[in-house]
Formats: structure tokens, sequence, C-alpha cells
């Protein structure tokens, strides 16, 4: 599992909570097989027993660093069917921004910040799994050149801000790169 030292967002409610995991350890992803579950993952629970009503896991085997645990924004918006939805939007260090159903966890969308993001060609939202770009991947036999973005990410913990009668979300981004090169550690 995945630590949380981020923001922790309750229903107006007080219904349910959301937050983010972290990322696995140690960095180099050759020494921890799989995917690491539940590390990157949106949690929603139940604020009275705790229980979780769901998680979603971002980036399976995090390679880079890019620890999911910023600020998670809910709001409710009109989808394109004319239907007000309950919604949790999240922008991740990985470079993508995705947004759930805060109620059940569906993944509605996952968008590149911009076309920079380079670890990533799309993220499959049937499956909701990254579809991945092995050049820019951090493994043994392989250095990762201008991975995009660096572990810092394209957003880190700076403060959102979301203006629900516009229904425009306000961020700060970084656009810096890296090199990766993973060595083992005894």
């Amino acid at each position: 599992f995945g630590t949380n030292w981020g923001g922790t967002p309750m229903t107006p409610r007080r219904t349910s909570f959301h937050y983010g995991s972290g990322n696995p350890a140690p960095w180099n992803g050759t020494m921890r097989p799989g995917d690491n579950k539940w590390t990157m993952t949106i949690w929603g629970r139940d604020a009275d027993t705790g229980k979780a009503k769901f998680g979603y896991q971002k980036t399976p085997h995090d390679e880079w660093d890019y620890a999911g645990v910023n600020v998670m924004i809910l709001s409710e918006q009109t989808d394109k069917a004319g239907k007000k939805r309950k919604l949790l939007t999240h922008p991740d260090r990985n470079g993508i921004v995705y947004t759930l159903d805060r109620e059940n966890g569906d993944l509605i969308s996952a968008n590149k910040l911009d076309d920079t993001v380079n670890w990533v060609k799309q993220v499959d939202l049937k499956t909701g799994l990254p579809v991945r770009d092995p050049e820019f991947g951090a493994r043994m036999d392989h250095k990762g050149k201008e991975i995009c973005p660096s572990a810092m990410g394209y957003h880190n913990q700076g403060h959102d801000s979301y203006d629900p009668t516009k229904e425009l979300l306000f961020m700060g981004i970084n656009h810096i790169c890296m090199d990766w090169e993973p060595f083992m550690l005894p």
C-alpha cells in the first residue's frame, strides 16, 4: 500500500472522503515486480465505516516516483447528456488529469496536461490502464532520456481552484523532464 500525505476532501454531506496513495518503493521498478497495488491510487471511502467504495490505480508499477497524492477536487457538473454528475478531478504528477464519478469510481476522462507528456501514449478509458511508451520507461537495461514529466511532476502539491459557475479548473503546472537510469540496491 502507498502512503498518503496529501489533502483529504470530504463530500458536502460528509458521506464519503477521497484521497490519493503514494508511490511504491524502492523506486527501481526492477526490484518490485507487478502492479504494486494499491499504490498510486485514488480512493473513495465511506465516511462512517472507513470501508473502501472504490480504488482507481492511475500508474500501475510506477517507475518514476509520480506519487499520486495531489489534490482531489470535488464538483457537480452537467455531462454531455444533460445529467448532473458528482465528480472528482485529480491533476496527477504523472501529467494526466483524471475525472472520476466520485460515487462509484468510474473513470470518465484521463487527459494529458499537454502534448509533452510522453511516458504514456494515452489512458484506455475502457480498462483505465495507461498505454505506456517503452522508450520512456525506467528499467535496468535502458536509460530513459527526456522522460516527461520529471519526478517532480507536471502538477505537484500546489493548490488548485475550481470555479463552479464557469465549471473551470485552475492549476499551476511545471514543464520539467528528466533522464532516468535505475540501479540495483543491496
